[in-house]
């Protein structure tokens, strides 16, 4: 924007000029136009009068040639006007041409507006000329249509009154062979007069073609039951190739004629079977079912051999006789065995299956299965290539079967499947309970074939365990020949529960049982007393007294013992590996209806138990081994020790005890190596606060001395312990085997804490504040019993360890201070009543309240 002017005040020579501010577009429109933008300080679109006068003339000397800058200025001035004249006339006469462009442009339109209109005019006057020219040939092509149906109408119209008169001759003669063809004329014809039916001669002669119809289905049919009847006399039979001719005729009739001739021409086939086999036959029980299929077989040989030649291939005669003979046959068994259920048993069933199988599989080899289509429940078969009918006994000889992945010959799926078979359906549990029954025997036979292991034989499963799931896959297999519906389910339900019965009979019936010996009867009385309102305290507490309440000498097993663990640990193993398997294979197999029914998981937590149970056996087992070890390091005099030497006779004791039970246990577990260091995993957890137990129960200095050297022993024995329990899930190994680092981190933890505490007992409790400072800063987890714990370590009367404890309390942070029960006080009260040679209730009350009282609320 230009707004302002130069301006003199007062000789001061401040000038105030306004700037003019473009727009990017604008000033790239005018570098554009002046092609060399920057070439001259005017051009600049920051161009400041002032400073471009500063630059001309920057001092007074300069003001010399003034005149001259002036004349160059005014010259580029007039040549600037020049420009700006051209330009302006040049836009004029641009004006001007494009006013001239646009009439031209006008005309031009209105030329091609009336070129169009005259163009339309002459396509119209072109098409009315075209509908001239052709209105005569759709009349011609009309009238062609016409003539060609009326000539055609004539002739078929021809052709239905003859015809009808020409078969009425031939069908009173029989003459099937010659009847067939214009037959089938004048029933076509007769369709295309369908339409004409409210002419008067049209419907007589209609009419006259369905009494044609009638009367040759009523005709051929008793044709076919003289034939075939026995015991016609006096009535002209027909040949067979007249009956031939005559089933033509027929197929050309309504369906309805074909079916009813099928249906009596099957029954009179199988009159014979169906009186043979009646109900009260002998030869119709289930031990002679396969004489059944011989006979079928028989007959259809006899009947393609006399008869296959009057029925067309297309009528499959024999496949509906087949078909027919298998309805009868599954209603005639299906009333039988209704009738005589309680003569039923597995083995006869299987071998009325057996056989029936067999032949419905010969079945889907003979015939093709297309009669089924429309059977209700059927899918459309899939087409089998039939067999020559001479090839028909050999093939019943050797039945369509395959050979499955598990070596098990299973009948091929077919059409023609569980058409008979499907009523020994409802009779399938008695396979089932003869499973349960088998299945209780093989179970007894385990229990009484017990013996004991083999060390040698290095066996990790018991043989029982193999032969248990053998017998399953074998029943699984069979059953699904059988069905996959509910007996397969009820099936799947005995399984689980002889999975149980394995368990509970073979494996924890064979587990080891420790017997331990009591102390004197008083001691008994005590505990009963003592423990009578147990549950009533907390589940620390109950820990804490029941840990000073065991007496006598704990028993030990013995290597036997713990390879019989190993072996059931293993078995167990290898049964809960197993029933996930078989969970897996019933689920694919069984019919999706019994599907997620199918649950094997309390199986699985029953074996898991198992697993559970002999792990914490072996860990209670090297536990107690080692008792009399720590029992022995609690008992030592460690303030009297006058020197440092070598590790303990107890650390000794505990590595020998290790390197004789590990190795037997390792070797016994190596197929179970996750099961060996989960073992492993328990006893450190359960051993290291154990020994942390114990350790507080050492004496290792005194007030009055200062002598830390039992201490230190103790220190290096617990590091040489330490070092043992690293190494434990290979000692005694030729192979060194890293062990996992989950367990490295619990050993070096807790043994770590063992450590922590025989250097808070080595440090001197004065100054008081020091000691618990390092207290805390060592063990900065402890409570305040642990803190009382040390200072019995240390030799410190109750007494004087008061202040220590204010000190701590005030000290440790809060949350070292909730305690529920101080269990060293409720412990040595034990200790105290247990020493006591009669169990004074008195006293065993005072003991109750004194622990319920310092139970929290």
């Amino acid at each position: 924007m230009l707004g302002g002017q130069d301006d003199f005040d007062g000789g001061q020579g401040e000038n105030r000029i306004a700037t003019i501010v473009l727009t990017s577009d604008v000033q790239a429109a005018i570098d554009q136009v002046l092609q060399n933008p920057g070439a001259s300080p005017l051009d600049q679109p920051d161009f400041n009068p002032t400073d471009y006068i500063n630059q001309l003339f920057p001092n007074e000397q300069s003001l010399s040639n003034i005149d001259d800058v002036i004349a160059k200025m005014e010259c580029e001035v007039s040549v600037i006007d020049d420009n700006i004249r051209s330009v302006v006339r040049g836009q004029t006469n641009t004006g001007q041409d494009g006013k001239k462009a646009l009439e031209d442009a006008q005309r031009t339109i209105m030329q091609l507006s009336g070129q169009i209109t005259e163009i339309k005019t002459r396509a119209e006057k072109t098409e009315d000329m075209v509908k001239e020219i052709t209105r005569d040939i759709k009349q011609l092509d009309s009238a062609k249509k016409n003539l060609t149906s009326a000539i055609t109408t004539l002739n078929h119209l021809h052709m239905l009154v003859g015809g009808v008169e020409s078969l009425t001759k031939l069908a009173e003669k029989r003459l099937y062979g010659e009847v067939l063809n214009p037959l089938q004329a004048i029933t076509e014809v007769n369709l295309h007069f369908q339409q004409y039916t409210e002419v008067a001669h049209i419907k007589t002669l209609s009419d006259k073609v369905s009494q044609i119809h009638a009367e040759l289905a009523t005709q051929i049919t008793e044709d076919f039951k003289n034939v075939f009847t026995p015991g016609q006399q006096n009535v002209v039979k027909m040949s067979l190739s007249q009956l031939a001719d005559a089933c033509k005729v027929v197929s050309v009739l309504e369906p309805k004629v074909k079916r009813e001739l099928l249906k009596w021409f099957i029954n009179l086939q199988l009159q014979e079977y169906v009186q043979l086999f009646h109900e009260n036959q002998d030869i119709a029980w289930l031990d002679k079912i396969d004489k059944r299929y011989a006979w079928i077989k028989r007959h259809l040989l006899d009947f393609e051999d006399k008869f296959g030649k009057i029925f067309p291939l297309d009528w499959e005669v024999s496949e509906r006789i087949t078909v027919q003979f298998c309805h009868t046959t599954h209603e005639q068994l299906s009333k039988l065995m209704a009738r005589r259920r309680v003569e039923m048993d597995v083995k006869l069933l299987l071998y009325a299956i057996g056989k029936t199988t067999a032949f419905e599989a010969l079945l889907a080899k003979r015939f093709t299965g297309v009669t089924l289509q429309d059977a209700p429940g059927k899918s459309p078969p899939t087409p089998v290539k039939p067999l020559p009918v001479q090839e028909v006994k050999s093939a019943a000889e050797s039945p369509a079967q395959s050979e499955t992945e598990e070596g098990v010959v299973k009948a091929v799926a077919s059409p023609f499947s569980d058409l008979i078979g499907s009523c020994f359906k409802p009779y399938l549990d008695i396979y089932t309970d003869s499973i349960d029954k088998n299945l209780a025997e093989l179970i007894e036979q385990f229990v009484q074939a017990k013996a004991p292991l083999d060390p040698v034989s290095r066996t990790t499963v018991l043989p029982s365990c193999a032969d248990l799931f053998v017998f399953y896959k074998k029943c699984m297999v069979q059953c699904v020949q059988l069905s996959n519906g509910k007996p397969m389910y009820d099936l799947a339900m005995v399984f689980k529960k002889y999975l149980r019965e394995y368990a509970a009979k073979i494996l924890e019936s064979r587990i080891p049982k420790l017997t331990a010996s009591y102390t004197p009867s008083s001691i008994s009385t005590s505990m009963s007393l003592l423990t009578r309102d147990l549950q009533n305290l907390s589940t620390a507490a109950g820990q804490v007294i029941h840990s000073f309440l065991k007496e006598g000498e704990a028993p030990r097993f013995t290597r036997e013992e713990i390879t019989t663990i190993c072996c059931i640990l293993t078995t167990a193993e290898y049964c809960l590996e197993t029933v996930q398997q078989l969970e897996d294979k019933l689920r694919e197999k069984v019919d999706a209806t019994y599907s997620e029914k199918i649950d094997l998981g309390e199986e699985k937590d029953v074996y898991h138990r198992i697993i559970s149970n002999c792990i914490q056996l072996l860990v209670q087992d090297l536990e107690t081994g080692c008792e009399p070890a720590l029992i022995v390091m609690s008992k030592i005099q460690w303030q009297t020790i006058s020197n440092v030497g070598d590790q303990s006779s107890f650390v000794n004791s505990i590595i020998g005890h290790f390197k004789l039970t590990i190795p037997t246990i390792r070797d016994n577990l190596a197929t179970s190596r996750k099961y060996y260091i989960q073992f492993c995993h328990k006893f450190v957890n359960s051993f290291i606060p154990k020994y942390i137990n114990h350790l507080y129960k050492c004496r290792l200095t005194s007030v009055q001395e200062s002598n830390v050297l039992g201490c230190e022993q103790l220190l290096l024995d617990t590091h040489s312990l330490k070092t043992v329990l690293l190494d434990l899930p290979s000692i005694g190994s030729q192979v060194n085997r890293k062990a996992p680092a989950s367990f490295t981190k619990i050993v070096i933890k807790g043994m770590t804490k063992a450590e922590m505490i025989i250097k808070v007992v080595m440090a001197p409790v004065i100054p008081a504040s020091v000691f618990t400072e390092q207290f805390l800063k060592l063990l900065p987890d402890s409570t305040l019993v642990e803190f009382h714990k040390i200072l019995d370590m240390k030799g410190m009367r109750r007494v004087d360890q008061a202040q220590l404890a204010e000190l701590f309390k005030r000290t440790a942070p809060k949350e070292n201070l909730s305690l529920a029960l101080d269990a060293v006080s409720a412990s040595s009260v034990a200790a105290k009543l247990l020493d006591s040679p009669e169990g004074d209730k008195g006293r065993i009350k005072k003991l109750e309240k004194l622990i319920k009282k310092r139970l929290p609320n």
